[in-house]
């Protein structure tokens, strides 16, 4: 139960911006321009990376939510989210995202350590400026988010399935509920 009066049911974050809507809808236009904006990562490097963060950060609702996300968007790929999951260090993915990915997982723990060796890795392996600013920004932010929806002790579904479907709508429609 959330140690705030929100609607029942109503999972994660979701609840949340419905309780305060005035804040939440900047939270949402930013998770959209983070996770969907222009980036030279892709939108399944991308919710991976917010997937690693939330992981780390014990959120089950975000890490459930967002590896669902990324499993959409990496289509046939897929595997690799549980294999980031499982063990980042031997998941087959690039040593760019590799990198990426420990500078996030730094993040998460202290910005501060993110060393000068943990750039100079990720450019080595071809991670731009924009590479290293997006990764920064989505590993803080998801740090930020994971702590709201943990903080606030909001709802988070136990069937797989709930998932599913939160990562079929995210992978689609993004973060930014449709105008009316």
């Amino acid at each position: 139960m959330a140690h705030i009066q929100v609607p029942e049911g109503v999972p994660g974050i979701r609840s949340l911006v419905m309780f305060r809507p005035e804040t939440g809808k900047h939270l949402y236009e930013l998770a959209q321009v983070l996770l969907r904006g222009e980036s030279p990562l892709s939108s399944a490097e991308r919710e991976l990376i917010a997937t690693h963060v939330s992981t780390l950060n014990h959120c089950k609702f975000c890490a459930s939510s967002h590896a669902a996300a990324a499993r959409e968007l990496y289509q046939e790929k897929k595997d690799i989210v549980d294999c980031v999951i499982n063990d980042v260090h031997t998941a087959p993915i690039s040593k760019k995202m590799q990198a990426l990915l420990q500078i996030a997982a730094h993040v998460q723990q202290n910005g501060k350590s993110v060393t000068e060796a943990d750039v100079a890795e990720a450019r080595k392996n071809g991670a731009t400026d924009r590479d290293i600013h997006d990764t920064v920004l989505i590993a803080a932010t998801f740090s930020m988010f994971n702590r709201y929806v943990d903080g606030l002790a909001s709802f988070t579904p136990d069937d797989p399935k709930a998932y599913e479907e939160m990562g079929k709508r995210m992978s689609t429609i993004g973060y930014v509920p449709p105008q009316p």
